[in-house]
């Protein structure tokens, strides 16, 4: 078999991956129309595609490459004393383990669905802290953010969970790379934003989200 024959039976022997659809949010109205999109690379978590879009500001095409990912959970979940539960966690892509909130993406079409979008923050909670939602403590959402508007059409539900306890026992995630989780004193957690130990865009959102709904307030100076 010739190396051109095997590329090719290797290519049509590929498993098929279903492309990540566009975000619910992103819709074309109000001037902005998509003329083509073709998909460059796809998995089951992002899809790599150059588009051409007509913008209102510009009838002429502009040609944008975007990475499509699934939607995600951002949980700030607070403890009985006040506390903020954050993990520790490699990244892979900026090759160090950083201190964030836990987060995850939602899967299959349960985006369209509040209910099911907090059983997914729930679910994450768990899985990446070992705790659960006390019993008559509250899930509060804190609406979305899209984490990065120049590259991604990716973006995040915010959710307060309060108060959260120990789980009797964690049921982990395979695969997670969760080295360390820890209660943070609100006071301690404005330190580590301000002396830039996190670095975290969901992190610094969800805070910035919190202090402007008045659910946090800044250490005293």
């Amino acid at each position: 078999m010739s190396h051109a024959q095997n590329i090719l039976r290797l290519r049509t022997a590929a498993p098929t991956v279903l492309a990540v659809k566009r975000s619910k949010l992103v819709r074309d109205n109000d001037g902005w129309e998509t003329v083509s999109s073709v998909s460059n690379f796809a998995n089951s978590h992002l899809d790599v595609v150059t588009e051409q879009v007509r913008t209102p500001s510009s009838p002429q095409p502009r040609t944008y490459t975007t990475v499509r990912r699934k939607a995600a959970v951002v949980i700030a979940p607070m403890t009985k004393d006040g506390k903020f539960l954050l993990i520790k966690e490699e990244r892979i892509p900026i090759r160090a383990a950083i201190w964030s909130m836990p987060a995850g993406q939602i899967d299959g079409e349960a985006e369209s669905d509040e209910k099911e979008i907090e059983a997914v923050a729930l679910r994450e909670l768990h899985e990446e802290t070992g705790y659960d939602l006390a019993p008559g403590g509250e899930i509060i959402p804190l609406g979305y953010f899209f984490t990065s508007a120049g590259l991604t059409n990716e973006h995040c539900h915010f959710f307060l969970i309060r108060p959260v306890q120990k789980a009797p026992k964690h049921t982990r995630e395979e695969g997670e790379a969760i080295l360390e989780c820890r209660a943070v004193a609100t006071d301690e957690l404005w330190r580590m934003i301000a002396e830039n130990e996190i670095r975290d865009s969901n992190t610094l959102a969800i805070w910035a989200r919190l202090a402007a709904r008045g659910l946090i307030s800044p250490p005293a100076r």
